[in-house]
């Protein structure tokens, strides 16, 4: 595994970085004042937390349900072979699946796993027929579908 040396944050950073998570549409001036920085200090640490990496992207968070997307499908997938070229051909094929909210390299019995969205069975069915089992490589599919979401969380414990 790679390891990843953590940028060093102060207390400031991780206060700023705790109300950004909360509210990534926090304006400078209230960011400012909640962590006790003139207005120009606090836009020059946010703007150095951008430039290293910590902060890496502004989203609006979608209600998957409210979008007609209410199914989680966790999907194991062992490819065929653990070659370079058949990893890299299926990392490219599924990132281009717009179902596939998430996909890990694993380690232990399957190669992947991926967290897909579907709007319900025949959903699923037509995703794992026509895009699962047609990615490069893919050898065996099994997928578990989530009853209910117990813990969801997009802040990290900074």
């Amino acid at each position: 595994m790679k390891t990843v040396s953590a940028v060093e944050l102060d207390g400031t950073d991780r206060k700023m970085l705790r109300l950004l998570q909360q509210d990534g549409r926090v304006t400078n001036a209230d960011l400012a004042r909640q962590v006790a920085l003139s207005e120009s200090a606090c836009l020059r640490r946010l703007r150095a937390l951008e430039a290293v990496g910590v902060i890496d992207h502004y989203a609006a968070v979608i209600s998957e349900r409210a979008v007609g997307l209410p199914i989680s499908v966790f999907v194991t997938v062992t490819l065929s072979s653990q070659s370079e070229a058949v990893l890299t051909a299926f990392e490219q094929a599924v990132a281009a699946a717009p179902e596939v909210m998430e996909c890990y390299l694993m380690t232990g019995g399957a190669d992947y796993l991926l967290r897909l969205v579907v709007r319900d069975v025949d959903d699923l069915e037509r995703v794992h027929a026509k895009t699962l089992t047609r990615l490069p490589g893919v050898h065996r599919v099994s997928s578990s579908v989530a009853m209910r979401s117990v813990v969801k969380r997009g802040a990290l414990p900074v």
